[in-house]
């Protein structure tokens, strides 16, 4: 069994739109994946993905029938908060999910490329370090940033990381990364199109916390 195929992406259709109940549905699993990184500091990541994925149902919720897409949701909000968008609400809430997604998303594809650190071949840290200052890093200031820090140092050994993405069964490593391989390209495509989304609206913010 696999972590990341419990509740694998679909294929997104033609125009690349994104079904709102069906995102919401597949990325509710992801928040388990940095319990696999061990170190509590993930928790961060883990949370806040959880409270962003919370905050864009919350507004879905209110009415299916209107926010089919996660595009949909972005342009009533930018019509309803006109200045202030999308500095509230579920179009910033998903801003930082997508964030997240694209952490594990560069995590993933750089062990599935098999990149690694030639003197501590073991060791994961060159595939995390190379996802946070990718996804994340610039979005952080200083403070978050030495935490971070931190937690890469302490992240666990490929092997102890494989096993957990197979949820702790003994799996040939090729055989995981064959899972991971296939679980990308669906998410892959998914997070390149969320953050399409945003460029075409002119949604993106870059500062820092």
């Amino acid at each position: 069994m696999s972590l990341l195929l419990d509740n694998q992406f679909q294929e997104l259709p033609a125009d690349r739109s994104i079904d709102t109940k069906t995102f919401l549905d597949n990325v509710s699993t992801l928040p388990s994946f940095f319990d696999c990184l061990g170190s509590k500091v993930f928790s961060i990541i883990k949370s806040d993905i959880n409270g962003n994925i919370t905050k864009i149902r919350a507004v879905y919720d209110q009415d299916p029938a209107k926010y089919v897409t996660l595009q949909d949701i972005l342009e009533t909000e930018q019509e309803t908060y006109k200045a202030e968008w999308p500095k509230v609400g579920a179009t910033l809430a998903l801003m930082w999910l997508k964030r997240g997604l694209r952490f594990i998303q560069v995590l993933l594809q750089s062990l599935a490329d098999g990149e690694r650190d030639e003197n501590n071949p073991n060791l994961i840290r060159v595939n995390v370090t190379k996802a946070y200052e990718q996804a994340l890093k610039k979005y952080h200031g200083w403070i978050i940033q030495k935490i971070f820090h931190a937690a890469l140092i302490a992240a666990p050994y490929r092997s102890n990381f494989l096993k957990a993405l197979s949820k702790g069964e003994e799996v040939k490593d090729e055989d995981c990364l064959a899972n991971v391989r296939l679980f990308l390209g669906n998410y892959t495509a998914t997070v390149d199109a969320i953050y399409e989304m945003y460029t075409n609206l002119d949604a993106e913010l870059n500062y820092t916390v």
